[in-house]
């Protein structure tokens, strides 16, 4: 059975920082890309940042590049996402997810086809 678990969310003040944490099971990690997506009420499930397989390469959305980073450490089947100088426009639903498949310069939700419960960032000014 295939499990992923987001932690690391909470209450942050602006200009904070959060490290969050997705740990996966029943499958093997480094044959997938993982991604961290989020979203907040009313809007559509966005793309934040992707890691392909070997952590060769990375994407990240343009509002987040240069405060985010994602990471991963395939002997422990775990993924990161470092993130710093938060905004309140970063307040949402954290999402880990993983998929076979890699596209460069981007990370379209509808190619990851086994997704964590998430987990609540929240970011006060």
């Amino acid at each position: 059975q295939v499990q992923v678990v987001e932690s690391g969310g909470g209450l942050v003040q602006a200009g904070g920082s959060l490290r969050l944490s997705c740990t996966v099971s029943g499958l093997t990690f480094d044959d997938y890309a993982m991604g961290w997506f989020r979203q907040a009420p009313g809007k559509e499930r966005e793309g934040v940042s992707c890691i392909k397989w070997d952590g060769g390469s990375t994407h990240y959305a343009d509002s987040v590049k240069g405060r985010f980073t994602i990471s991963r450490d395939n002997a422990k089947n775990t993924l990161y996402l470092q993130m710093n100088s938060l905004k309140p426009e970063d307040t949402a639903m954290y999402y880990c997810a993983a998929g076979r498949a890699w596209y460069s310069g981007a990370c379209p939700p509808y190619t990851y086809s086994t997704w964590g419960q998430g987990t609540q960032v929240t970011v006060s000014s």
